[in-house]
């Protein structure tokens, strides 16, 4: 099995994944996991995809990550890591689709209007 390069997008944040065989380490931006992502929710969402197949320390995976903040760059990475355990085997798919770690999720932050404070804040209006 050669290279399997996915992208997984969560609001603002893009994450491009690699993921070869190997022994389960995983480099994001080219630190540890457990450097970029501090708190250990984060960590176990980057992890889930693994813990649902069992493929824990089957692949290695390296991670360019970008935009957004840090809970959507772990999502983003969740998403890519799914997609790519997928297309290694169709077998994953049954296990990752019912938690729903295959669908990308489309809540973005609203625009700011013209005339407006904020995205549905209005400002004050004064009748006299």
């Amino acid at each position: 099995m050669e290279v399997i390069h996915k992208i997984g997008r969560r609001k603002t944040a893009v994450a491009r994944v690699y993921v070869t065989p190997g022994n389960g380490n995983i480099t994001i931006n080219k630190k540890d996991l457990n450097t970029y992502f501090t708190t250990g929710t984060l960590q176990y969402k980057v992890k889930q995809p693994f813990t649902l197949t069992s493929t824990d320390e089957a692949y290695d995976v390296k991670v360019n990550v970008y935009g957004g903040g840090i809970t959507g760059q772990a999502e983003a990475v969740r998403l890519a890591i799914s997609r790519a355990l997928c297309e290694i085997d169709a077998e994953h798919r049954l296990a990752l689709k019912p938690e729903g770690l295959l669908t990308r999720d489309p809540r973005m932050v609203e625009r700011k209007k013209f005339g407006q404070k904020k995205a549905r804040k209005k400002f004050q209006f004064s009748k006299r």
